[in-house]
């Protein structure tokens, strides 16, 4: 992709379900242990949830406990975009897609080697595409 996707939120609203307009547009944050690829361990490609740009990649996906799905790296350096998040009286890291600027969860420095960084995102602001057989 080379340029933004820009879409007014009545198109952002329409074409997602109410969940994942919430999450990706309206930061919000689905409950711990409730999301579709918190556990899931299958190789391919994570992608955004609205635009479908690819963010993730399987082999940086590992289990930290947090109850959301976690990465240690995104696929490429410019996958991801971050900003200060002061919400809830606390400063956090927001993650956002580079291409459409949707929310996807935040990022901490408790993240194993090589990075030491978790990317803990929402499985509702994400989606997968299985690696294709060889």
């Amino acid at each position: 992709m080379t340029g933004k996707i820009r879409k007014t939120e009545a198109e952002w609203r329409e074409m997602l379900s109410p969940e994942a307009y919430h999450v990706l547009r309206e930061k919000g944050t689905e409950r711990a242990f409730t999301g579709e690829y918190y556990t899931k361990d299958d190789d391919g490609v994570y992608r955004c949830g609205a635009c479908g740009h690819p963010l993730f990649g399987s082999e940086t996906k590992y289990h930290s406990g947090s109850g959301w799905p976690s990465f240690y790296a995104p696929i490429s350096p410019d996958a991801v975009d971050t900003a200060k998040d002061r919400s809830f009286l606390m400063v956090r890291t927001e993650v956002k897609c580079s291409q459409c600027g949707s929310h996807l969860g935040h990022v901490f420095d408790d993240g194993p080697e090589p990075t030491g960084l978790r990317y803990c995102l929402n499985s509702v602001a994400l989606d997968f595409e299985p690696k294709k057989g060889d």
